[in-house]
């Protein structure tokens, strides 16, 4: 072949539908796109002549002395004629043409010809100051092809010297990019992008003094002294049937993959082949910290190819909560977001991952609800937050939401209703913090009334979320503890106490003249004074705390609730009113404040100087 000289030819019909969706944002998606092109020849070469196939594999070496970043394979290799079609016209794809000599009508779809010629090996000039391609066909007669571009728009192509099928693009890196020749860096991109690629790949590194081999025979002692190092599993867990997958293996496979050292909870495996391709395996984590410090992982494959983290447009949000693959051969290697959002098959897509999730966890609610319950702990915020954001989700999972109670037990909000609706009726009662309303909660629990633990970050939007959404009629109330006082009063009769006359002593002991004194024979005398908070108003201002927004707090409005019952109170009420009748009903007041929540600094440290002055006056008795 004569050396020839020309320039890449565009064609604008077919650059810019590419230009719209193949945007590059990370410059290290050229070693993604060079290792799929190696892989396709090599699958190229099994559809071709199987047998010549056997062993084949991707090698990238990195040589550092000589600022090369080389990428081989042993695949179908290239004629001057092919290297003219699919290098030097720029989006045109070979695989179309390569399927249609080659591939049965029902083999092409199972292929695995990943299809990536023209704007994806361009990206290599991202990177590199000259760019060398030599390569030779598998067909029988062809003349290897050597050729060279210093800009990607101009090329020199002549007769080359390989002498073995498939090809080797070499890369002369910038000075600019020279993070590319360090092998972590390189290491990192292949384990992020090619980690499941259905064919072998291998990570090499040239040494200086193997760069300076000039023998024939001595090269090839060095390359069999050469340690190639293993890059990819090219037949991943979740492209196998489930029934041929151990709990071990799958446990195996979300530690190798996510680098966890705990175990997942338990898994969805998807494997679904109508009406689209999908396959995958979805890990519920166990939680390590509250809810908002929950941080998940999905990663996006097409045909075993890293696409991207986490796209919310293919994975709903709320399952970005979990750790996972997804797998779907459709989807184009590079594709815009808004492309996303308006495509109807991903949408179904999602649709469909949805149900899947629901149906796992509303079956295991039905078949196993023991090892249901022992999982809720840790995956209660997920659902949660899945029914908050997800209305298909939350229909398919009311009835398997529960609630633990004090005592430990599950219920769900029907089952909660059954039991405690005669004395409560559409009400829920729970508790924020058990340690620290324990004593109100025992006043419920002596009385036969189940208290709920909603204790975690999402559970201020919950139980709001519970009463316009989970209750068809609008009549359910959630009420926390320290807002309900009516169904805790007693039908027994109490000894008359003088009201007005400790309402005063309340005001004065506070200093809050706009506070509301009740009088109430409680169920129980082992707590004598409660304060009752309005429950919408503390909701509203528990949200503004959570998300910073505390200037909106609307004044705390709270009853102070005297127990009538109480031995303590019946003897502040015979008291003539004096300084110790007002000090010890301050301390009974904030008493009930820190049953509820700490005390404010400067209250905290008047609240242990007046327990100090109070032991004192005990001490003297």
């Amino acid at each position: 072949m004569n050396p020839i000289t020309g320039s890449v030819s565009i064609d604008a019909q077919n650059i810019m539908p590419i230009i719209k969706k193949w945007l590059y944002s990370d410059k290290d998606i050229f070693i993604r796109e060079v290792v799929s092109n190696g892989c396709d020849a090599i699958t190229k070469l099994r559809m071709a002549d199987f047998s010549r196939a056997a062993g084949c594999s991707v090698r990238v070496q990195v040589d550092k002395a000589a600022k090369e970043l080389r990428f081989i394979d042993d695949g179908v290799g290239m004629t001057d004629e092919e290297v003219k079609t699919n290098i030097n016209q720029v989006a045109f794809s070979g695989a179309k043409s390569f399927l249609e000599e080659y591939a049965k009508d029902e083999d092409k779809e199972n292929s695995g010809i990943i299809g990536h010629f023209g704007l994806g090996f361009y990206s290599v000039f991202m990177i590199a100051d000259r760019v060398e391609i030599d390569t030779l066909s598998f067909r029988d007669g062809a003349t290897p092809v050597h050729w060279e571009s210093e800009d990607g728009m101009t090329f020199t192509m002549s007769e080359g010297t390989r002498a073995t099928r498939g090809t080797t693009i070499t890369l002369h890196v910038s000075e600019a990019e020279a993070e590319f020749l360090d092998m972590w860096r390189v290491r990192e991109v292949l384990e992020r992008y090619c980690a499941f690629m259905a064919v072998p790949i291998y990570l090499e590194e040239i040494k200086e003094e193997e760069a300076t081999v000039t023998g024939e025979g001595e090269e090839a002692e060095k390359k069999e002294e050469a340690i190639l190092e293993p890059i990819n599993n090219t037949q991943p867990l979740y492209a196998r049937a489930p029934q041929e997958c151990t709990e071990e293996d799958y446990k195996k496979f979300y530690r190798d993959t996510f680098h966890e050292f705990d175990d997942p909870l338990f898994w969805i495996h998807l494997n679904v082949d109508y009406p689209f391709k999908l396959k995958g395996i979805l890990y519920f984590p166990k939680l390590k910290e509250q809810f908002g410090g929950i941080e998940g992982q999905i990663k996006l494959y097409s045909g075993q190819v890293f696409v991207a983290d986490n796209i919310k447009e293919v994975i709903p949000e709320f399952l970005m909560l979990l750790k996972g693959v997804i797998d779907c051969a459709d989807f184009p290697l590079n594709v815009s977001r808004s492309f996303l959002q308006n495509d109807g098959y991903v949408r179904r897509i999602s649709t469909h991952i949805t149900k899947k999730v629901a149906d796992k966890l509303t079956g295991m609610f039905k078949t196993e609800r023991e090892s249901y319950e022992g999982f809720w702990p840790d995956i209660h915020p997920f659902i949660k937050y899945g029914m908050m954001r997800e209305e298909k989700f939350a229909e398919r999972m009311k009835d398997c939401l529960l609630f633990k109670l004090t005592d430990g037990k599950f219920v769900t909000l029907g089952e909660y209703r059954e039991k405690n609706g005669e004395r409560i009726p559409d009400k829920m009662v729970y508790t924020s913090d058990a340690a620290r309303q324990d004593a109100a909660i025992r006043l419920f629990t002596e009385r036969g009334i189940d208290v709920a633990v909603l204790d975690q970050v999402i559970d201020v939007n919950f139980a709001s979320y519970m009463e316009y959404a989970l209750d068809p009629e609008h009549k359910l109330r959630l009420c926390r503890v320290d807002a309900e006082v009516d169904s805790l009063t007693s039908s027994e009769e109490a000894p008359a106490i003088d009201e007005n006359k400790l309402a005063a002593l309340v005001l004065e002991a506070t200093g809050k003249s706009d506070l509301t004194v009740q009088v109430k024979a409680l169920a129980s005398d082992a707590v004598p004074v409660m304060l009752i908070e309005d429950e919408q108003v503390r909701r509203f201002n528990d949200m503004g705390r959570l998300y910073g927004r505390t200037e909106y707090a609307m004044p705390a409005k709270y009853n102070v609730v005297l127990n009538s019952r109480s031995k303590t109170i019946q003897k502040l009420a015979e008291r003539e009113k004096d300084e110790r009748s007002v000090l010890l009903t301050r301390q009974l007041v904030d008493l009930a404040e820190l049953s509820r929540q700490p005390l404010e600094a400067e209250a905290m440290t008047e609240f242990i100087r007046r327990s100090m002055e109070i032991v004192a006056m005990a001490a003297e008795l």
